[in-house]
């Protein structure tokens, strides 16, 4: 059997794989090679986690270094690329402290969490302040609490009951956001993605977001940003939330600013810093040397004001050309996250066509999603936007 027979026969039937079997990176960062040896050009990067693109040589030195020197140690004890790291994100961010896990949905149960037992201090047991809202067409993660949180009815099937105490609010609708925060009191935060990926890479407006946070700050309720997708430099902001000028009380991360290798990171500010006390969470693997060596170097490159400004020139450069074709309706996001409407076409046909021309894309509800490395160079670019031109013309 091959690796694609093995994959189906072995492992569980989760995802709808397509049938490719990558085995090496090629000539260029955001470039692949298949078993079979055909390249394939890569607008998807992992879903956004190779951020670098394939084994950046930096990254890979980071890694190989301290897997050589220290693979893991619990949480009992500290290591230095763990506080080395956490002192360079919270420096770049404005936060105060951070916790470590391995994933977006466990970045975002801490987050969950914290907003719960933020409420339960200040406000005691009787307060009955535990809801959270969440936007529909959101996307939080798989595990029970951030299903329930997701805002897509048509993953809430199979796995009841679901967990209690989440609310589903209209996204860039002020008035459903009002109504929801003044007609229940046991709200304790509002959860959002500034820039919805999984949900059809739909972009929060800015009155929107002025408004959550305004509503919010006037109850004491907790605003949490899930920057799973967005974080990391992705829309040419090393937060989204900077595009609006704004810092959420609480932040989450993962997908990219891993480079590869998982990693979550709930970040709370100086009002939520103290909420978490021993015993009241954990993480085996949270905040493993080996990761966060590597997590280290994309957090280095991908925070520099050049390399940001690159990845928007990178971005606009993409909207230019297919813009152009009469195919393509709309381009929404930022930076290099980007959704694009088409007009006769289905999204999924695109991206089985681009796939046989040697082009790795994704798909968010009906739209074509672009999700490349932030290091794509242009000739990589050229490439793939002339494989979806040939298919979209």
């Amino acid at each position: 059997m091959n690796t694609i027979e093995k994959t189906n026969k072995y492992v569980m039937k989760s995802y709808g794989r397509l049938p490719l079997a990558i085995k090496s990176r090629g000539a260029h960062c955001a470039s692949a090679i298949a078993e079979g040896d055909k390249t394939y050009i890569d607008f998807g990067s992992g879903i956004g986690t190779n951020s670098l693109g394939y084994c950046d040589a930096d990254w890979v030195e980071a890694v190989c270094k301290q897997v050589q020197t220290l693979q893991h140690n619990s949480n009992y004890y500290c290591n230095q690329p763990g506080a080395d790291f956490s002192e360079a994100l919270c420096e770049t961010t404005g936060y105060t402290n951070l916790f470590f896990g391995n994933s977006g949905a466990e970045a975002n149960e801490c987050a969950i969490k914290i907003a719960r037992k933020y409420s339960f201090d200040k406000y005691g047991a009787n307060s009955n302040r535990h809801t959270i809202i969440t936007l529909k067409n959101s996307f939080h993660g798989r595990t029970l609490a951030t299903l329930s949180a997701t805002g897509q009815e048509d993953m809430h099937n199979y796995f009841f009951p679901f967990v209690e105490g989440f609310v589903h609010s209209e996204a860039n609708n002020i008035a459903d956001l009002k109504n929801k925060l003044d007609e229940d009191n046991s709200i304790c935060a509002v959860m959002l993605e500034y820039i919805q990926g999984e949900g059809g890479v739909i972009v929060l407006e800015q009155d929107y977001v002025d408004e959550i946070f305004k509503l919010c700050a006037e109850k004491d309720v907790l605003v949490i940003a899930d920057e799973v997708q967005t974080g990391a430099g992705r829309t040419g902001k090393f937060l989204a939330g900077e595009h609006y000028g704004k810092r959420a009380d609480i932040t989450t991360m993962a997908k990219g600013i891993g480079g590869g290798l998982p990693l979550g990171i709930c970040l709370a500010g100086e009002k939520c810093a103290d909420v978490l006390t021993a015993g009241t969470h954990g993480s085996t693997y949270g905040g493993n040397p080996v990761v966060l060596a590597g997590a280290a170097v994309v957090l280095d490159k991908v925070s520099k004001p050049e390399f940001l400004a690159e990845v928007v020139k990178k971005g606009d450069y993409i909207r230019e050309k297919l813009s152009a074709l009469d195919e393509v309706a709309a381009i929404d996001g930022k930076g290099l996250m980007l959704g694009i409407t088409l007009k006769t076409k289905q999204a999924k046909d695109v991206m089985l066509a681009a796939l046989d021309k040697g082009l790795l894309t994704l798909t968010a509800k009906e739209k074509l999603r672009l999700l490349p490395p932030l290091t794509i160079d242009y000739e990589s670019l050229d490439k793939g936007i002339n494989i979806l031109k040939e298919i979209l013309s």
